[in-house]
């Protein structure tokens, strides 16, 4: 019994896979202090070098615009960033660092569709999250209208929704969303059921971006078991990646 878990274990885990072949990290949370992300300018540095030493080249972090809990703004953000690119520069630490937004959808966000310009990336690409509880009742509708004004949506996450099940991811795709799953999600560090989602994903080649997620040392730490994963292999020879298109 033991031998054939070895051998099972052994097919499973493959040659690591730089992150390199991404080039760019889309979700993180590396500005210091303004939501459950990096608590300091120390801690944010060291987590820059730990994407550099992964093998990524640029960095889009995303902090969270909650109106509940993190009410950051444009400038809050631009402000945080501007600061961190002075500290990577005084340090000599050659990391490209942009910054957007992880959007919750909710009310309070709606409103704001049409009347603020929001954080993108790439080609007007704006990361929105959504509840773990349950869907918005007018989701698609809210998605229309971020489609109206130009913005690309990318769903952060979708694997982690326990709420969603595969016709929802169609019914999303074929709305024009673009699927952003989590790398920790390939190793089950949320769950095995979501484990299992995203290898599903995956097997229907509907992901398009993948992000670190990045909130502190102990995600750091994790990522290079991704690297080895079968998942990670078929994700990337899938052809659909678009992160280092950005």
């Amino acid at each position: 019994m033991l031998k054939w878990f070895s051998k099972k274990k052994k097919e499973e885990e493959l040659i690591p896979l730089s992150f390199s072949v991404l080039k760019t990290d889309i979700h993180s949370h590396f500005i210091p202090g303004i939501d459950d992300g990096s608590p300091d300018m120390e801690t944010s540095v060291e987590l820059i070098k730990k994407m550099q030493d992964l093998g990524f080249k640029k960095v889009i972090t995303s902090p969270h615009v909650m109106s509940d809990f993190y009410r950051n703004s444009s400038e809050t953000i631009m402000k945080g960033l501007n600061d961190l690119r002075a500290e990577l520069k005084a340090q000599n630490i050659n990391m490209e660092i942009n910054a957007a937004a992880e959007y919750y959808i909710d009310f309070e966000f709606e409103q704001k569709i049409g009347k603020e310009k929001f954080l993108t990336f790439g080609d007007n690409y704006i990361l929105v999250e959504l509840s773990f509880l349950e869907a918005p009742r007018n989701l698609f509708d809210i998605i229309f209208k971020l489609q109206l004004e130009g913005y690309k949506v990318v769903l952060a996450h979708p694997e982690r929704y326990g709420y969603f099940k595969q016709e929802d991811y169609n019914n999303l795709i074929n709305s024009g969303v673009l699927l952003q799953i989590n790398l920790l999600s390939l190793i089950g560090h949320y769950s095995t059921p979501i484990q299992k989602k995203t290898e599903q994903l995956i097997a229907n080649n509907q992901v398009s971006f993948v992000g670190t997620d990045c909130h502190n040392m102990i995600h750091a730490q994790l990522y290079e078991k991704c690297q080895s994963q079968k998942s990670w292999h078929d994700l990337v020879n899938s052809g659909m990646l678009l992160n280092n298109t950005l």
